[in-house]
Parts: structure tokens; sequence; C-alpha cells
């Protein structure tokens, strides 16, 4: 061991005997570094599960305030970790607003367009029922989220407030790509198909409050609020019979076409 020292400073201090003793020691490593495969695995899933800690902790802390007046050392206190292994994790305290807008916004994109699957118009009926159906039992199932989505987006500020209006018009976007494919809709244009989805978004943004005004537990108040946002989105499809849509040059050359 002396001798490996003396190596770093002055290799004439060694023998040929110990410089091949040397060069035995990465050979030793060698079974170390599979376990280290091993524990870098295991430090993946760990840091999955304190960054998901961390979220979960935030999400907690804002349950009656907005996200600007929570603090990092809050969050990492609240998550069992010392504030700069925070860093680990997120580079900021709006990276971490804006991945808890992503997660709250992307399972709810999935259930609903999974309801969307039958572009008949025999289907739109159903649609609507289990759309807002499967909205109301994810607002139910995570109040949380809707609470912490519902704030931002009417009283927060700056990449928290941003991430949430751009989480919108994602849905809103994607919602006008998958009415264009209904029979008696693909002569609209792009703009009218936009503004279509758009007023349908907005609905089920008043459904989303509605609910979260309502104690969880009062079924009664939850099947009205529930055949109300039905009775929206009919009126909104009973006005696409009377419309009128042409197409505009100008319009889908701002909104490429849809079909």
């Amino acid at each position: 061991m002396q001798c490996m020292t003396a190596l770093a400073v002055n290799s004439e201090n060694c023998d040929v005997a110990d410089i091949e003793d040397v060069r035995t020691l990465p050979l030793v490593s060698t079974d170390q570094g599979a376990r280290g495969g091993e524990s870098t695995a295991t430090r993946r899933e760990r840091k999955e599960k304190t960054r998901q800690s961390l979220l979960a902790a935030a999400l907690d802390l804002l349950a009656d305030r907005g996200f600007a007046s929570l603090s990092l050392r809050e969050v990492a206190k609240r998550a069992g970790i010392v504030p700069t292994a925070f860093y680990r994790h997120f580079a900021s305290m709006d990276e971490l607003g804006v991945a808890l807008v992503e997660e709250s916004m992307r399972t709810l994109r999935t259930m609903i367009r999974s309801a969307r699957t039958d572009p008949s118009d025999e289907a739109f009926g159903g649609i609507i029922r289990v759309s807002v159906r499967t909205l109301h039992r994810h607002v139910r199932a995570h109040e949380d989220h809707f609470r912490f989505l519902t704030r931002e987006r009417y009283g927060g500020t700056g990449p928290v407030a941003r991430a949430v209006a751009m989480e919108l018009r994602l849905f809103s976007s994607e919602l006008a790509v998958d009415l264009a494919r209904f029979e008696f809709l693909r002569e609209w244009s792009t703009e009218d198909l936009h503004m279509m989805a758009d007023l349908i978004v907005t609905s089920m943004q008043a459904t989303v409050l509605d609910l979260l005004e309502v104690r969880p537990g009062d079924g009664a108040t939850d099947e009205a609020i529930v055949k109300t946002a039905e009775k929206r989105l009919r009126l909104i499809v009973l006005g696409v019979a009377n419309w009128q849509s042409k197409h505009s040059p100008a319009s889908d050359r701002e909104h490429p076409r849809l079909v």
C-alpha cells in the first residue's frame, strides 16, 4: 500500500514486482463492478421513489395554498430528505411544479381519449355519457391534483400556470383531431373543429369546478352535476347540426388540416 502511494509520486521508489502487484488491482475489482451494476439499478429505483415522494409531498402541502407560496425546504422536509438532495431530482421548484402538472393531466387525457374510440354518429351520445362519467370518477379519485390544477389555472403565475394552459391546449388539440373523424364533421374547417373542441374543454372545466365545490360523498349532488355536464355537451352537439362550416384558406394555413 505504501508503494502504491509512492507510485503516484515517484515510480522510481517501486521495484518491478511491486508494479506487477499494482497492475493486478483492477482484476480484484471486477466482481465489485458487476455488483455495482446491480446497485445502479437499485439506486435508479431509489431515485425514482424519492422523486415521487417529492411530488407527493408538494401536492400534500398544496391542499389549501398556491404553488408560489411553497418553499423547497418545506417540500424536502415533508419528503424526508435534506434540501440539497432536492437538486438530484429537480433543477428548481418550477420544474417540480411543471412535473406535477404533467402527471396530473397525463392519465386524464388517456382515460378521456379511450372513451372516444368509436367515430360513428350513433356513438356520439354514448361518448358524451362515458366521457363525463370518466371525468367524474377521475376528479373524485384525484381531487388534490385537480385542486392544484384549478388553482394554478386561474390564480397562478409563471412556468407552472403556463404549463397548465399548455396542457389544456394539448387536450383541446387532441380532441379536435378526434372530432374530425366523425362523418358529419369531416367537412368542417380546422378552425371550427378547434373552436368546438375549446367549447367542450371549457364545459369540462366548469364540471370540474362544480365537483370540487361539493363535499365528497354527496352522491345525489354529484349525480346532478354529472347530468348537468351531459346536458351542456349535448347542447354544444345540437348546435353542430345547424352550423355551416366553410373552409378558409387563411385558417387552414394557421391550423393544418386534421383529416
